[in-house]
């Protein structure tokens, strides 16, 4: 029954599609009769249809080969104007900071001028007192200890190779054959106590009191450390050196030989590891620490 009325309806449609019409083109002043045209709707429509479609590629042609293209939202060459746009607004923030530049640069001129220009003296001051309770002790490791130990033996042992000398005697001989004077006369207030990294003696004595080279001797250090402050290192014979520590003036400068009992330095009180004036003085034997008070008499 469905198929019969749609082949009818087919029927009629093809009918009016195939009917003749006609277009008659009249001048509306005499009627008289221009042009005429025979049609059928399916000629309009196929008509119809072949301007749309034409219409259709025009724009799409005008679209994707004219500038026309630029101002189409999701089309075009979007790359080139987002690194245009990046370009710009590098060079707009560049101009930001010019302009921040040249405003600080003019209101600082200004104040020149006005003589209102703010000093040290106008800053507000900040207290940078800490508690000394906000501090805690560090325990230094046993293996910290023994690396430090080893270091400054280490130290020690390279500054003795660039000596000039290192050994003035024809044959080694032991300490107790080997005469010293005395660096300086005091009393010893800590002695020798190597288990403590403390390698030679502290001994007190007056301000601006001379120390004098126990030996004679080329001095093969003379400078500042942060722990042990100014201080001298002189090597002698028999692979023997001394050290001179916490100095407040070294009178000797490096390369420098001097003779026993000749000054070195003055006595004071520089140094991290220093709480008072005093000479630490160190004497050592073949690389190895010995105790002064066994051979020096103080």
């Amino acid at each position: 029954m469905a198929n019969e009325r749609f082949q009818q309806w087919w029927q009629r449609t093809k009918e009016k599609l195939q009917h003749t019409y006609r277009l008659i083109i009249m001048n509306n002043e005499t009627f008289e009769e221009v042009d005429s045209y025979r049609l059928t709707l399916l000629n309009v429509y196929i008509a119809g249809s072949t301007v749309v479609v034409l219409v259709a590629v025009l724009v799409v042609l005008a679209i994707a080969f004219t500038p026309l293209r630029n101002y189409m939202p999701g089309y075009g060459s979007g790359g080139g104007e987002r690194q245009e746009v990046e370009r710009l607004y590098r060079e707009v923030k560049q101009l930001e900071e010019q302009l921040i530049a040249q405003r600080a640069y003019t209101e600082n001129f200004q104040r020149i001028l006005n003589d209102s220009i703010e000093t040290e003296e106008d800053l507000p001051t900040a207290s940078a007192e800490i508690p000394a309770d906000t501090f805690e002790p560090v325990r230094v490791s046993d293996q910290e200890e023994q690396l430090r130990q080893e270091m400054e033996l280490r130290q020690i042992g390279e500054q003795a190779q660039k000596s000039r000398t290192i050994n003035f005697s024809p044959r080694d001989m032991p300490l107790e054959q080997m005469f010293f004077s005395p660096p300086v006369n005091g009393e010893i207030s800590a002695g020798f106590m190597p288990d403590k990294r403390h390698f030679g003696v502290d001994i007190l004595a007056p301000k601006n009191k001379a120390i004098k080279a126990v030996m004679d001797g080329y001095i093969f250090f003379s400078g500042w450390t942060m722990d042990t402050g100014n201080t001298i290192g002189i090597q002698h014979a028999n692979n023997t050196i001394t050290f001179y520590k916490h100095n407040s003036v070294l009178l000797k400068k490096s390369g420098s030989y001097v003779k026993a009992g000749e000054a070195v330095a003055i006595i004071g009180n520089t140094g991290t590891l220093s709480d008072g004036p005093h000479l630490h003085f160190e004497l050592w034997h073949r690389g190895q620490p010995v105790d002064p008070t066994e051979y020096i008499n103080f």
